[in-house]
Formats: C-alpha cells, sequence, structure tokens
C-alpha cells in the first residue's frame, strides 16, 4: 500500500474511532411501554428537537465543529514576545561580555525557541479546554434527551 492510501486509512479510521466514542455516549431508549419502532423514531426526532431547543446544543454541529487554528500565524506573539525578551537579556549580557549585538542575537534567538514552546503549550490547552467544553455540552444535550424519552415512557441506559 502506498503512503497516501496508508494516510487515508488512518484518517478514515480515526474518523470511526471519532464517531463511535460520540455515538457510545448518547443514551439509547428502549420501549418500556409497547410503542412501536415507528412510534420510537417519531419520539426520537420529537426529544431531538425539544433537547436541541431546550439547551441550544445541537449534536450534528456540535461534533463537526472544526478544530482550533493552528500553524505559523497562531503563537506567533509567543515568539515575537520571547524573541524581543532574549534580545534584551541577551543584550545586557553581551554588553558586560563586550558585545551587545552578538548577546542580543543569541538571546533572541533562545527567546524565539522559548516563545514558540510556549505558544505550543498554549495552543495544546486550548485544544484541551475546547474538548472538554464540547464533550460538555453533548452531556447536556444527552441527559435532555433522555430526560424528554423517560417523559414518553422509554427506559434509558
Amino acid at each position: 500500500m502506498n503512503a497516501k492510501k496508508t494516510h487515508q486509512l488512518c484518517v478514515a479510521l480515526m474518523m470511526l474511532l471519532a464517531l463511535d466514542a460520540i455515538a457510545q455516549s448518547k443514551p439509547i431508549a428502549y420501549p418500556a411501554k409497547g410503542q412501536s419502532a415507528q412510534q420510537q423514531q417519531k419520539d426520537d426526532g420529537a426529544c431531538y428537537s425539544w433537547a436541541k431547543s431546550n439547551t441550544g446544543i445541537d449534536p450534528a454541529t456540535a461534533s463537526a465543529a472544526p478544530p482550533p487554528q493552528s500553524g505559523p500565524a497562531v503563537g506567533g506573539g509567543e515568539r515575537v514576545q520571547g524573541a524581543a525578551r532574549g534580545a534584551a537579556g541577551g543584550a545586557v549580557v553581551g554588553a558586560i561580555a563586550g558585545d551587545a549585538g552578538k548577546g542580543a542575537a543569541v538571546g533572541a534567538t533562545a527567546g524565539t525557541m522559548v516563545g514558540g514552546s510556549r505558544a505550543r503549550q498554549n495552543r495544546r490547552a486550548e485544544q484541551a479546554n475546547t474538548q472538554a467544553q464540547s464533550q460538555g455540552a453533548m452531556d447536556t444535550y444527552y441527559r435532555a434527551y433522555a430526560a424528554c424519552m423517560q417523559g414518553r415512557g422509554y427506559t434509558i441506559k
């Protein structure tokens, strides 16, 4: 298998795993009062709409939300700030050693690396926070959905 097909297979597998994780958290409704499959489908649709309108969360769009932006444009502020701090500190050390310019250059390089590391840490923290908020929103939606289905005579697991 070539690299492109392997990559496509990996992406497809990751998407299936993500959908499986979402599907696992959705409550399962069992007819407790002899409801037909047609009635259950009707009640499911009604409870989907009710939970969506009462929570403001649509699971169809919540799971398809785009990931946070990343790349060179994100985190540039931390790199620039790190370079500026490093250059200032390097210039002081360089002035003591006799070459402020060389010290500033070394400091700016080191500061850029530290700033880049800080940017990556901030990005990871933001992604974890976004994921936690999304999961919390889905939990809220599923509680509302389950309450609606229980009110219509279903057992929820």
